[in-house]
């Protein structure tokens, strides 16, 4: 049995070595990369569920890389948002892909100029929303920008990123904090999702969401009746559940074992729902707090090659058939 299981490991490695070597092809890599700084808020949740701008601000970085096709002049871009613990190889391996099927990526750093590395051991320590703020701001940037196609953005997030760009998607956002936004769709991966938020039912572009069955880290449930809450009143919103897959399941860094991320916090216990622009716990009935009972600690997280694969390759064809009108 031993040495079925090694066998078999020594095949995935194969594989997915095989698979990360295709896709990190010449066409891979960007003819130009620009590291742009930009100016963004700090701000508490309610500060940003109420349009209160009265914030601290501070200058955080994006870094734009365009694809070597010299063909286009201005590019369709997705802004990527990462998750608590900063970019990592998840969120990198989109680079290299979405540069090669020809489209541009911002990767937004949104904790080093906040002076943050890391915020899974005290998620307190940032918004949940602040993400939804930065991207914003990006997307005003890039509008601007003169190889950047202004009617051609998407958002990739995940984990905390997630949270981020599923939430981008509400209308009653985007217009308290950037009339002008203008993204065609939205990718979350394994984001968490609040029970009731005021007017999210509400979205201005299609959600597709992808998520592990195994995640301990953020809740699928509370994500998947938000998702068919939309559906059913006609937004194009959809969740893909990948088998045997954990939190982080793209990070092709992280262990093909789940491993705990010991003292990282996760709500996925809390029901949490919008009143009057705070957010309330609802066994409580109180602000909900990062030290709320139902606040558990260490999930896991792990690396899964076949979810890896397959929701990069339905991400990538839905952005050529939405981009350049292929199949």
């Amino acid at each position: 049995m031993q040495h079925i299981k090694i066998a078999f490991f020594c095949f995935l490695l194969f594989t997915f070595s095989k698979a990360w070597a295709d896709a990190i092809a010449e066409d891979s890599y960007a003819s130009r990369v620009e590291i742009i700084p930009f100016q963004t808020l700090n701000l508490t949740d309610e500060q940003i569920l109420k349009g209160d701008k009265n914030g601290t601000a501070v200058t955080i970085a994006g870094e734009l890389r365009l694809p070597r096709d010299s063909k286009i002049q201005k590019f369709p871009v997705a802004i990527i948002v990462h998750g608590s613990g900063g970019i990592n190889a998840g969120n990198e391996s989109w680079d290299y892909q979405l540069n090669a099927a020809g489209i541009a990526t911002f990767k937004i750093d949104g904790f080093s100029g906040r002076g943050l590395t890391i915020v899974s051991n005290d998620q307190g320590r940032l918004a949940r929303f602040a993400g939804v703020i930065d991207i914003f701001r990006a997307d005003e940037l890039l509008a601007k920008h003169a190889r950047i196609d202004p009617n051609k953005i998407v958002l990739i997030g995940a984990s905390r990123g997630g949270t981020a760009v599923i939430y981008a998607a509400l209308k009653r956002l985007q217009q308290s904090w950037s009339p002008g936004f203008r993204a065609a769709a939205t990718y979350p991966f394994y984001p968490s999702c609040f029970d009731k938020v005021d007017g999210d039912e509400d979205v201005t572009m299609p959600i597709h969401e992808f998520h592990g069955d195994m995640d301990d880290y953020a809740s699928i449930e509370q994500c998947k009746a938000w998702i068919q809450r939309l559906s059913s009143k006609g937004s194009v919103a959809t969740s893909v559940e990948y088998k045997n897959a954990a939190h982080s399941f793209d990070n092709v860094l992280a262990s093909s074992t789940p491993t705990v991320g010991k003292g990282s916090q996760s709500a996925r216990n809390c029901h949490v729902f919008e009143q009057l622009g705070v957010l309330i716990n609802s066994e409580t009935q109180k602000p909900f707090t990062y030290t709320d009972s139902c606040v558990t600690l260490d999930p896991k997280t792990g690396f899964n090659l076949e979810a890896t694969l397959e929701s990069h390759k339905a991400v990538i064809e839905d952005l050529r058939r939405l981009f350049f009108k292929t199949n």
